[in-house]
């Protein structure tokens, strides 16, 4: 049986009409999403995976090629959920620490569930933390390269979030941001606005047993959100350079990447 969670007991995290309109307008966003993924966390991976055809795995390793991560260095994962992209940069880099955070509590528990499946080496440079993207408990340039995979859509205040990114990171740091995007090829759109619109809403809910809202919340809180170049302006705005985006799979994902100047003008 699905775990019972606050937000099913008071009624789903996001009704039809409260989703009629642009999600990331309510000032509530962040609850709703703590709510949400609390809900689906049972079937997360299941349904990411399948409904992906497991195309995920790929776009994580790009996130990953494109941290360009070097040994020794710190990596902070936020939004990490159940700890995928977490433990790719175990697996794929020669990272000395790496930090998976979300503000998720039931994303957590699954993360460190998964963790001790890995290999001893891998396990033993993650370490899972209560992390809220706006507000991280971590030192000004404290850390080498910070991720955010299909989190950044979920964030309250987007600009507030980059800002906190921009401070924890070293000079020379980068920050990789994996999302989705909108195809701009006409016929992949229309293909992927089926599919992510109308039936992965229908079968993921099915498996998940949802009632939260969480896959109606999606294919809307992509729809409505920044394009990979509109972030790539906001990134720019918060103090990074050299941004660069890169398309994935026809353009239904893309990554970016932005760097923290290694010396401020004029210092």
């Amino acid at each position: 049986m699905p775990e019972i969670t606050e937000a099913s007991k008071t009624g789903p995290a996001w009704s039809d009409d409260e989703l009629r309109d642009s999600p990331h307008a309510r000032a509530d966003k962040a609850g709703r999403v703590r709510d949400m993924f609390g809900s689906i966390a049972h079937a997360y991976d299941l349904n990411n995976h399948l409904h992906s055809l497991g195309i995920d795995h790929l776009w994580r390793r790009a996130a990953v090629r494109a941290a360009g991560v070097r040994s020794g260095e710190t990596v902070f994962d936020v939004a990490c959920g159940t700890g995928d992209l977490t433990q790719a940069f175990a697996r794929h880099t020669s990272a000395d620490e790496i930090i998976g955070g979300d503000f998720t509590p039931r994303m957590l528990d699954l993360a460190r569930e998964k963790q001790r499946k890995l290999a001893s080496d891998d396990r033993s440079r993650i370490r899972y933390v209560d992390a809220d993207a706006m507000a991280l408990e971590r030192a000004d340039a404290s850390v080498d390269v910070l991720s955010i995979a299909f989190g950044i859509r979920n964030v309250q205040d987007v600009p507030r979030a980059l800002a906190e990114f921009r401070r924890v990171l070293r000079p020379g740091g980068r920050l990789v941001i994996l999302e989705f995007d909108r195809p701009r090829n006409p016929l992949v759109r229309v293909g992927n606005d089926f599919y992510s619109g109308w039936l992965m809403p229908r079968t993921a809910s099915l498996i998940a047993r949802d009632r939260s809202g969480a896959y109606r919340y999606l294919p809307k809180s992509v729809e409505t959100f920044l394009t990979m170049r509109e972030m790539a302006t906001l990134v720019e705005d918060a103090g990074f350079t050299g941004v660069t985006t890169r398309s994935l799979t026809f353009g239904i994902a893309g990554v970016l990447r932005g760097e923290v100047p290694s010396e401020v003008p004029g210092g």
